[in-house]
């Protein structure tokens, strides 16, 4: 119940302030799982894509975000609840498995689910190799993939900006990717890496991002190391080792798009169903 009070509050007034565009919002189902695997480029990316849909969105935080002290802690725990973060110690080995389960257990219960494959924010605004852990979801569960890719949100707010700044930004919902079949292959690592591949080729087609084919995290360990990331005249190639698209560049707003103020995605009774479910 908390998260829709505070979904009615917050929702509208961010598609007022930052009236992102939408395209795609058709491929978003109103009702039952779905895994939505995103490229991430801001903090509120995770804020952005449950704004703009019916369905309530669940995306994993890390715990220190709830554990905070003071009233600024305490308040940043509200928000990160009310706006449906789920809790996960990210410390430790066994912090991708949490990750998962609770991922599991979203989509069992036949909610939507956000994952950000490159594990973290962008370095630089590139889009970064994946991990595998949403293939493996994916495998686990048998339910579809949505591409979702966040158009823009970088330049709103850069790294260690806490609010969002006006700009045009954009999200951009693919169509659904299914791998049900490669179910009984769940275990075979390179089938987990090809369909990783899968999913962060078609993030980068539907964001124009230049692909780099090493982890975010790497490349951040890199710069705080007092490496320079690689320019964009240096060559790099589509995930897993596929021909780069041509003419690869950012998308501008289409001329097709759904109304900023209200939400584009689902139907009316799809949230009705979820507060049902999150009631019982």
């Amino acid at each position: 119940m908390f998260y829709w009070l505070t979904k009615a509050v917050v929702s509208p007034l961010l598609r007022l302030i930052y009236r992102p565009w939408i395209e795609g919002a058709e491929h978003i189902p109103a009702k039952g799982p779905a895994i939505l695997v995103g490229n991430h480029l801001a903090v509120f990316d995770s804020v952005f894509v449950p704004a703009v849909l019916n369905r309530r969105v669940y995306y994993i935080a890390k715990l220190d975000y709830f554990t905070g002290r003071g009233l600024k802690g305490r308040l940043t725990a509200g928000f990160m609840k009310g706006v449906g973060m789920i809790p996960v110690d990210r410390t430790g080995g066994a912090a991708a498995l949490a990750a998962l389960d609770k991922g599991r257990e979203v989509l069992e219960r036949g909610h939507l689910f956000g994952i950000y494959p490159e594990g973290t924010r962008s370095p630089d605004g590139r889009l970064y190799r994946g991990k595998t852990g949403a293939a493996r979801l994916a495998l686990e569960t048998g339910v579809p993939v949505i591409p979702v890719a966040m158009i823009g949100t970088n330049v709103a707010q850069p790294a260690g900006k806490r609010l969002p700044k006006r700009t045009p930004m954009g999200i951009r919902f693919g169509a659904p990717l299914n791998f049900a079949e490669q179910a009984n292959l769940k275990e075979d690592r390179f089938v987990l890496r090809d369909i990783t591949d899968q999913m962060m080729y078609h993030l980068m087609e539907l964001s124009g991002q230049e692909y780099v084919d090493v982890y975010a995290a790497t490349m951040k360990a890199r710069i705080a190391a007092g490496a320079s990331a690689p320019t964009s005249e240096t060559p790099t190639v589509a995930p897993g080792g596929r021909e780069r698209p041509a003419g690869l560049v950012p998308p501008s707003p289409p001329e097709q798009r759904g109304e900023a103020g209200q939400p584009v995605a689902g139907q009316e009774s799809s949230e009705d169903d979820d507060m049902k479910q999150e009631n019982q």
